[in-house]
């Protein structure tokens, strides 16, 4: 006979249970009949409830940005999305199955997945089919057994439909194919995901399309295969990417591989952008020569280029081949190449932190403008240091650092957020600036980070306080006094 703690003593009830006696310890003998006193009633009964609680644990439905409450979700992880489209352009239509493969950071009983639109035809869970519910921008998946938390599992989506932008991002039809655009939150208008910058994935395309098209997505090329009458495009993106910056872009394109600091390069032109893209592109080597020498070695596999049929100098930064609208100037081919150390490789931890992406990829294109040079940058600075700033009254009234959800793409989170850049390298000088550049590039590579960590490391890296410094230049809503 042995003492035994009241935590161990649940045991199952019926001939043959062990004998329990309650008296703050047990005492256990075999082969009786049960006796239960009313505390350890108590105690099973509190016991099964948690177990139930925790059988009963779905994942959150978003992950808790204050500016996007809904975006993403919580309760697990994404490793890696492998999405499979059949794409037939010219009426729109997708037919396809997304792979998630995540790990739980909680006892799942459900989870829920951003994604909107299209007739979803069958969900499984580790080869098991789940049942779902939808409601607005959210798709709850309940497994047919609860997943421990820790483990790896995986769910297989299949949809087909008319991919619609949402608020005007994401799946977006161009004037020969489509094309994806989806900061902040249309990645849901192609593919389920756990979409908010903080959950980062590897991911493996392929797309099949009609034969005339070409398909494009993010990282390498794996094959390009024909069919009867379609073409296969298959690409991997090796390194962390957020859902937004995911892109599959089709069209009649001239396809160029060439190689830029050492590393594969896909550069794809849209018909009649040619004659007018071909300077810009040119320049990417030499953008990122002079990167790497600042900020450290280009953080992906591959780079190049994506322009689509436009006319306006729309562009966003998708890893590894930012897409243009239109043919770019030089100016946005810096701007989108400086985004995949800062915005890309280094992504926000949430969406106010915005300034750590646009304010760093303006202030990079003025450095590239003037490769540097102290006095050059100085003088673009003093151009826009002045009461209003394109003529816009309220300007030092957003603060970079906090603009609001619906200010996030404003000109003052662009300019303002580069010249607290500026600001700062004329305040502790070059040598410690452009060593918390590279250390912001070093440190959080292929991560996440928030402002704070960016002043805590400029502190760290200049030895000077800088709290004064980045309260007025990112936080008041006034303009902040010269450097």
């Amino acid at each position: 006979m042995r003492d035994v703690p009241v935590a161990r003593c649940l045991v199952s009830f019926g001939a043959g249970a062990p004998f329990l006696e309650i008296t703050g310890r047990e005492r256990r003998a075999g082969g009786r009949t049960i006796q239960v006193a009313f505390g350890a009633l108590l105690v099973s009964a509190s016991v099964f409830a948690a177990a139930d609680a925790r059988a009963q644990s779905p994942g959150a439905p978003g992950v808790g940005d204050p500016y996007f409450p809904a975006m993403g979700n919580g309760g697990y992880e994404v490793d890696h999305y492998d999405l499979r489209l059949s794409v037939r352009p010219r009426p729109n239509e997708v037919k396809a199955v997304a792979t998630i493969s995540a790990t739980a950071t909680q006892s799942l009983s459900a989870f829920n997945l951003d994604f909107r639109g299209f007739k979803v035809t069958s969900v499984l869970v580790d080869g098991a089919p789940a049942a779902r519910t939808r409601r607005g921008g959210e798709m709850t998946v309940t497994p047919s057994a609860p997943i421990a938390s820790g483990s790896a599992f995986a769910v297989t989506v299949a949809y087909r439909g008319r991919p619609r932008p949402i608020g005007g991002d994401g799946w977006i039809r161009t004037r020969d194919g489509t094309t994806v655009f989806s900061e902040p939150d249309g990645a849901p208008s192609w593919f389920p995901c756990n979409d908010h910058p903080s959950d980062k994935a590897t991911y493996s395309f392929t797309v099949t399309v009609p034969r005339r098209y070409r398909a494009i997505a993010n990282g390498l090329l794996d094959s390009a295969q024909r069919g009867h009458g379609s073409r296969r495009f298959s690409w991997h993106e090796p390194e962390p990417m957020a859902t937004y910056l995911a892109t599959v872009t089709i069209g009649h394109f001239a396809i160029k591989r060439s190689t830029v600091h050492g590393l594969p390069a896909w550069t794809a032109v849209a018909p009649g952008q040619g004659r007018r893209s071909r300077g810009s592109l040119r320049k990417l080597p030499g953008i990122v020569d002079l990167f790497s020498s600042r900020f450290g070695e280009y953080p992906f596999s591959s780079t190049g280029s994506i322009v689509v049929p436009g006319k306006s100098e729309t562009a966003l930064e998708t890893q590894t081949k930012p897409v243009y609208l239109g043919a770019p100037f030089p100016e946005v081919v810096a701007h989108e190449t400086a985004h995949q150390w800062f915005g890309d490789s280094v992504s926000v931890a949430q969406w106010q932190d915005i300034w750590l992406n646009e304010g760093f990829a303006t202030w990079v294109t003025w450095m590239w403008q003037t490769r540097g040079a102290d006095a050059s940058l100085r003088r673009i600075f003093h151009a826009y240091y002045k009461k209003r700033p394109f003529g816009i009254r309220g300007f030092w009234k957003l603060p970079p650092g906090a603009p609001g959800p619906k200010k996030l793409f404003s000109l003052a989170v662009y300019y303002r957020g580069g010249m607290t850049l500026e600001a700062l390298r004329e305040k502790v000088g070059d040598a410690a600036f452009y060593a918390t550049l590279r250390d912001w590039a070093a440190q959080h590579r292929h991560g996440n980070a928030s402002t704070q960590q960016f002043i805590a490391l400029a502190e760290a890296d200049s030895g000077v306080q800088l709290d004064r410094f980045f309260d007025a230049w990112l936080f008041a809503p006034r303009r902040p006094p010269r450097p």
